[in-house]
């Protein structure tokens, strides 16, 4: 592969509505015997320049609402940008919006490390429906149609949750027409992978279409781990009349991620300098290490619309994820590199339940019109962990420095039972909103959310219980001006409950679990989308209950103490020069320190907490080269803040920036549609450390798609 294809222009987004939405290139290429130049059709995920200020976008109990009247600040990246830059991981999804970060590199297993302004996610959706997600590997991307990032606290729409945000999956649908892409690709070092997606009616009438996606990957990734993945999905829809539709979705992923690079922890490191990063993978893993997974993925429901203006919509869904662990962890000693290693074995599954009903519809009074929202949901989630003797294994297997070989290997016998940990969690609630327009220019809305929340923490004895329950009615409250139908000004105010987690094995205070928690977010904001602009303004500020690591008699346990204040601002926007060239930039800064401490704790009091860089900042830009119809050039910029590894701020991740370059070339080819895709990553092989990983050292794709 050499570097001459890939030029260093920068990707371009688009906000639609306040969401950094590709800018989707669905150029038409007609090759004719002129050699005509390609007409080109600038698409907003799927609209026309100024059609995006009337976007309708889906917000858990929200319901369906057009983006620019949204009063919070959020990013949707849609398929065609994410094939066009070929992203496998959540950040190379949100590579171009500065508040969504993750520490995870492609090529290894994703373990707590997405972030929305300098807040770990804990909260991911497929098709509404929860599924845990932030520890143990993202979703795979090849039935997906568009990936949200919701940013900020998202009680009154989603339940109880963690105020890092929301990331939200939406599954390719059926199409009208019938339709088929096949695609084969490489990865460097040896990795291939194929993909088929298929569509179309079922029968004459239209009224059932029906979508399948199948694909597969297998080889040696850029840092040494071995991927082995099978993933296959099926969307239905069916008109059962006019104003009544059935839909269901199901997504099977088998993962099985060999001998990836270590994770890094930084809790036992005495310096204030990081060892030299380095990319010579093979000396950071363990050859016969592995982290596999199974996951589910379902969602069925109708949509009915009853009368003129009123719709409702009924869903169930059920995820599922079933981990098997042989990871290693290893914590950072010294400057020299040296590090005490620990293997993780354990299994787990992971089941959700949801269920939810949701009406939404207008009424007049006099000169106010009430858009209402009004439902119920239930959710059950059952987490069964591997805690005995014999399924659970932390332990200090081997030492050694990341700059020489590690010749450990697993030989000890391993077991995946999930007896031990069963926990159960339940929530049902009830919630409404009302959004008053006042007039063409002003809305108010105001909603609220009841929840009942209970943790059962059985202890594998089902007669003893440990967890909590607790009531919750957490209020929404927002103003939105909108001067001129592309422009909203908006405030708004949100509360959210956090429930209690269990602690995780590497503490010394494993299997205790926390208690719920109340959060709360104050933001404003400006969204504008017109013509050749697109912009999207943000302030927050959002107070959420701090959780500490401490040492405590020479053991570390994480502890709920203070309140940790997490502010700033945040700025994306793109401009399209002319036709053929779009630039786009971001920045998020955030101001954030730990508040409010108990005695004991005074000394972490205005300190930043663990992982929350000040400042980030991305560019962006796509080309297309008109002395050649059908190529395009694009390409970006990020550079992450420097953060701490920890709340008393001893030790900190340098800042480092890195580049990403593609190209993507449409043609024809016997009358049928081909495209070929490029890209490289981490284009001048930057070396860095993230808060729990070695970077993501050059590497590069390359594929071809055939529509048929």
């Amino acid at each position: 592969m050499t570097h001459k294809f890939f030029l260093p222009f920068l990707s371009a987004t688009m906000l639609t509505g306040g969401a950094a939405c590709s800018v989707a290139s669905a150029q038409e290429v007609e090759q004719t015997a002129d050699k005509r130049r390609v007409d080109e059709e600038i698409i907003v995920a799927g609209l026309k320049p100024d059609e995006g200020q009337n976007r309708i976008g889906e917000n858990g109990a929200m319901g369906s609402k057009v983006l620019l009247d949204t009063p919070y600040s959020l990013t949707v990246v849609d398929a065609e940008d994410i094939a066009r830059r070929q992203a496998n991981s959540i950040a190379q999804i949100f590579a171009n919006d500065p508040s969504v970060f993750s520490s995870a590199p492609a090529g290894s297993t994703n373990w707590w490390g997405t972030q929305i302004r300098g807040l770990g996610v804990r909260n991911y959706y497929i098709d509404d429906v929860p599924l845990l997600l932030y520890w143990g590997g993202d979703f795979p991307l090849e039935p997906i149609e568009s990936v949200t990032a919701l940013k900020g606290l998202t009680g009154f729409m989603y339940g109880f949750g963690a105020p890092g945000g929301v990331i939200s999956y939406r599954t390719k649908r059926p199409t009208s027409e019938p339709m088929l892409t096949t695609e084969i690709g490489y990865r460097t070092n040896s990795v291939f992978y194929a993909r088929a997606d298929v569509g179309g009616p079922l029968t004459r009438d239209g009224r059932l279409g029906y979508r399948v996606n199948l694909g597969g990957e297998k080889g040696t990734a850029y840092n040494q781990a071995g991927a082995n993945r099978l993933v296959g999905s099926l969307a239905l829809d069916y008109a059962i009349n006019p104003n009544l539709k059935w839909h269901a979705t199901a997504t099977y992923e088998d993962s099985n991620l060999q001998h990836e690079p270590f994770q890094f922890y930084w809790a036992d490191y005495v310096g204030s300098e990081l060892p030299r990063p380095t990319y010579d993978y093979s000396k950071l893993n363990v050859d016969n290490s592995y982290y596999k997974a199974r996951t589910l993925a379902t969602a069925t429901g109708f949509d009915w619309a009853f009368a003129d203006g009123w719709s409702a919509r009924l869903t169930y869904g059920y995820t599922s994820k079933f981990h098997r662990s042989n990871k290693m962890f290893v914590y950072m000693r010294n400057q020299a590199g040296d590090y005490d290693g620990y293997a993780y074995n354990f299994a787990d599954l992971d089941k959700n339940h949801f269920v939810q009903a949701i009406m939404q519809g207008n009424v007049v009074t006099g000169p106010i019109r009430h858009e209402i929202v009004a439902g119920a949901s239930f959710q059950l989630m059952d987490s069964a962990f591997g805690y005995s003797d014999k399924d659970y294994y932390w332990g200090n297997d081997f030492n050694g420095n990341i700059y020489q070989d590690q010749p450990f290997r697993v030989t000890r016998p391993i077991s995946f039972g999930t007896d031990g940990w069963p926990t159960r969690e339940r929530q049902e609630a009830l919630f409404l909103s009302d959004t008053l327009h006042i007039g063409e220019n002003l809305q108010a809305m105001l909603g609220v959310r009841h929840t009942q929340y209970r943790l059962f923490d059985l202890d594998g004895d089902p007669s003893v219980d440990s967890g909590y329950r607790t009531t919750a009615v957490t209020p929404t409250l927002a103003l939105i001006y909108k001067p001129a139908p592309y422009v909203s000004v908006y405030g708004s105010y949100v509360e959210a409950m956090e429930p209690g987690s269990r602690v995780g094995g590497e503490y010394a205070n494993a299997g205790e679990v926390l208690k719920a928690t109340l959060s709360r977010q104050y933001e404003v904001g400006a969204k504008y989308e017109h013509q050749r602009l697109s912009l999207t303004l943000a302030g927050f500020r959002i107070e959420r209950a701090a959780t500490i690591d401490r040492i405590v008699d020479g053991a570390r346990r994480l502890t709920q103490d203070g309140l940790t204040l997490y502010k700033g601002g945040e700025a994306i926007g793109s401009y399209r020069l002319s036709d053929d060239l779009k630039l786009g930039a971001g920045v998020v800064y955030l101001d954030s320190s730990i508040r409010n401490v108990s005695a004991g704790n005074e000394d972490l009091r205005g300190n930043v907490p663990a992982g929350a860089a000040r400042w980030q900042l991305t560019s962006n830009a796509e080309y297309h080269v008109p002395a050649i119809p059908g190529l395009s050039l694009h390409g970006n910029v990020r550079h992450t803040g420097k953060a701490p590894t920890n709340d008393s701020n001893s030790l900190y991740v340098p800042a480092y920036t890195t580049a990403n370059a593609g190209f993507q070339f449409d043609t024809l080819l016997d009358g049928r549609k081909v495209t070929f895709t490029g890209n490289v990553n981490n284009l001048f092989n930057a070396k860095y450390w993230t808060q729990t990983n070695i970077g993501e050292g050059i590497n590069g794709t390359l594929s071809v798609r055939l529509s048929w």
